[in-house]
């Protein structure tokens, strides 16, 4: 590094020491403000307030639901958003600068069962260098990341060239309607960053997915003459293994070296099971839903037509399904996946810069997760890299918490990162 950074980066990381309380009660304020979808409006406006004492031109408002509706990338369980608002910050600059966007999502999932934590879900308790509550790595953490780089760079008045676009965004968790409805009001940059948590790992690719829905079809009977019935439950155990199958054969087909880590590059989840209505009755409707991993090699489209394909070759496993078919459909949510090329400016960039802070190398890797990082990239064009704080592990876990010292170095690398992207 030459002098003039070295200076630099000392300067940003003294100011993060030195504001370091600052950042943890931020952190804490967003966990304690429970914002499960349709509570963000509290949540938003601690971060409007942070937004405007940084001194970042704001944007906030209601996406609208008849307009997202209509597009074909849009998944959501609502169209009324209605007390949900995006919020945008926009810091200017001075031109003939490369511009980015720093996008986090500021809905959680629902706490869950209560009993399992060992803390109050909303309290952001701090304990032995831990904080703890829903969302703090997933991923209030990372959004605190992406304001301490920002007030960094306000409060140490580096001028710099390219624009830079805060986004916090509603509707992550349900598919991507608030960054959706980010890009379609013109929000756009040459790059961005997700700070989702990946434990400090950069995810140049992230595996899209899909929710589907399968109708099994059995013949009702007496449960004392079952064997005058035909089980929906016995032959859903059927269609359970066949896709088991399938998931082999699609992971099969990777042999990309980002995914040498991942044990299941591109998963088959089949997460509900319904059907039956008596005990004594045999059972003659079932529904399967699930989750389908989606390559960065493939189109969403591809995958559907896989699933299809396979589905409907269960009548060569069991005859039964010749007359019976089961019927596939496509509902809720839906991540669209993505991918950056590892030799692109913008990962040169964000590499450097961490070896530069932590002295190590970076791990590189393929994301397990899908992100609101296909959509700026497919749908927004953006070259977009997903990288933070936080341990992918404990996102929708009992006692989630984030690692605080982690907070502070990815806000490290990020200002860094915004620094040599956008130009001095």
């Amino acid at each position: 590094m030459t002098d003039e950074k070295n200076m630099l980066r000392a300067q940003i990381s003294q100011w993060l020491t030195n504001n370091r309380d600052h950042g943890v009660e931020l952190l804490q304020k967003l966990v304690q403000a429970n914002s499960t979808h349709g509570n963000e409006q509290f949540a938003q406006t601690i971060v409007i307030q942070k937004l405007r004492k940084i001194g970042l031109k704001v944007d906030v408002w209601e996406p609208d639901g008849k307009v997202l509706a209509a597009h074909p990338f849009f998944a959501s369980p609502r169209k009324d958003f209605k007390g949900s608002p995006n919020v945008v910050g926009i810091l200017k600059g001075t031109g003939a600068g490369r511009s980015i966007i720093l996008n986090g999502h500021i809905d959680v999932v629902p706490e869950g069962d209560v009993a399992q934590w060992e803390h109050e879900p909303y309290s952001g308790r701090v304990i032995d260098g831990k904080l703890y509550g829903r969302g703090a790595t997933d991923m209030k953490g990372g959004n605190v990341s992406l304001l301490l780089a920002l007030s960094a760079i306000r409060a140490l008045g580096i001028p710099l060239k390219g624009d830079v676009i805060f986004q916090s965004v509603i509707e992550e968790e349900s598919g991507g309607a608030g960054t959706l409805a980010a890009i379609l009001k013109g929000y756009k940059a040459d790059a961005a960053i997700i700070p989702e948590p990946t434990n400090m790992k950069i995810f140049p690719k992230q595996q899209g997915s899909m929710w589907f829905r399968l109708s099994v079809k059995g013949r009702s009977a007496h449960g004392g003459t079952r064997y005058e019935g035909v089980s929906a439950i016995e032959k859903a155990l059927i269609v359970v293994e066949h896709i088991r199958k399938l998931e082999k054969r699609r992971n099969d087909r990777i042999d990309d070296p980002l995914y040498q880590h991942v044990p299941i590059p591109l998963p088959i989840n089949i997460g509900k099971i319904q059907g039956g209505d008596w005990p004594s009755s045999v059972p003659d409707f079932v529904t399967l839903e699930g989750r389908i991993g989606v390559s960065p090699e493939e189109t969403m489209e591809e995958a559907k037509q896989e699933l299809a394909y396979w589905i409907d070759n269960l009548k060569e496993v069991d005859a039964w399904f010749q007359d019976h078919p089961v019927v596939l459909e496509w509902f809720g949510a839906r991540w669209v996946p993505s991918t950056i090329d590892t030799s692109h400016d913008f990962m040169t960039t964000l590499t450097t810069i961490y070896t530069e802070v932590t002295r190590q190398q970076p791990i590189i890797e393929a994301s397990p997760w899908g992100t609101d990082g296909g959509l700026l990239t497919q749908v927004g064009s953006i070259p977009t890299i997903v990288f933070g704080p936080g341990v992918t592990e404990k996102a929708h876990f009992p006692n989630e918490f984030i690692e605080i010292e982690k907070v502070f170095e990815a806000a490290e690398i990020i200002a860094l990162t915004i620094v040599e992207w956008c130009g001095v």
